[in-house]
Parts: structure tokens; sequence; C-alpha cells
């Protein structure tokens, strides 16, 4: 079950970094947005999302019915465990308001989008740094899951590449903020 999950995190990988550049590029208005194929991949995000949320919940349970069992749970040292399940549940709830928020209309064959205010902007930056709290959190589960043990370079690599597109995400979404607001 972990080389599966291991498997739709990297599926989710990929298509968060696609959904990223495309929707960073339909934000600052470099491209159009409403696009079917833009859809079809953003729509696949959320079924493998939803697929690593199941497997989340049942190795969440079951680590709590061991911990039950043993009747002690080591807080001090299971903080790593609760930190990749709080920043989940975070990323989970910031997640649904992004699929909301850019869920938009369309009107007379052109794709509008729903008002984007500073609350918005807010639970979209919000969502940015729970995404980089789980992703730092969960880089050595996933690297040692897909057996690849060079620790340090490995690491390293994906987090810079992940920490640099998140700031231009959180960028993308600050241009699109004050084109609301101009226009």
């Amino acid at each position: 079950m972990r080389k599966l999950n291991a498997i739709i995190t990297v599926l989710i990988m990929i298509l968060f970094l696609m959904h990223l550049i495309w929707g960073g590029l339909i934000l600052t208005g470099m491209t159009n947005g409403g696009n079917s194929i833009f859809a079809f991949f953003s729509y696949m995000l959320v079924i493998f999302i939803f697929f690593h949320v199941v497997i989340g919940i049942k190795f969440t349970i079951d680590t709590l019915r061991a911990a039950r069992r043993s009747k002690t749970f080591y807080y001090k040292e299971n903080k790593l465990f609760l930190i990749r399940r709080i920043s989940g549940f975070a990323l989970l709830l910031f997640v649904l308001l992004h699929v909301v928020l850019f869920l938009g209309s369309s009107e007379n064959g052109n794709y509008r989008l729903s008002y984007f205010g500073t609350l918005s902007l807010f639970t979209q930056i919000l969502m940015v740094i729970s995404l980089l709290v789980h992703l730092v959190s969960n880089i050595t589960p996933l690297r040692i899951a897909l057996g690849i043990t060079d620790k340090v370079n490995i690491r390293t690599d994906i987090m810079f590449v992940l920490v640099i597109l998140l700031f231009l995400s959180a960028i993308a979404f600050i241009i699109y903020f004050i084109r609301w607001q101009v226009i």
C-alpha cells in the first residue's frame, strides 16, 4: 500500500507541477483560461488527491489503533507524524477552497472566474504554505518508499525546485489579485 501511495504521490506531483505552471500562466494573463485539456488534468489531479487522502486516512487509523493498543502515543517522538497529518488536513481544506475559487463559469463561450479578493488571496497563500510544509515533512518517506538511497542530493534538488515553483505560484496569485483590483 505504501508503494501504491508513493506512485500516486509522484503522479500528484507531476500533475501539480503542470497545474502550477499552466495555472500561473493563466493567472498572470500570459495565456487564456478555460482550456478543456487544463480542466482534464486538473480533474485528474483531484482524483489522485482523493486516493492519496483515502490511503493517508487508512495509515492514520492504523497508527492510532497501534498507539491505542500499546496505550502510549509518544507525542514528542511522533511530532513529525502529527505535522504530516495536520498539514495534509489543512492542505485538503485549502485545495477544496482553491477548487471553489477557480471553478468559474462559461458565459457566451467565454470562461469567467469568480471574484478574487483579499480573502481569496490570503487562502491561496495559506494553501501554498501548507503545501510547502506537507512536502517538506513527507519528502523523506516518499524517497524511502520509492527506494531512492541518495538522501541529501535528491531531497535538496526536489525541495529547491518545489520552493522556487511555490514562490512563483504565490507571485502569480498576487499578480492575479492585482489584476482583479485594477480591472
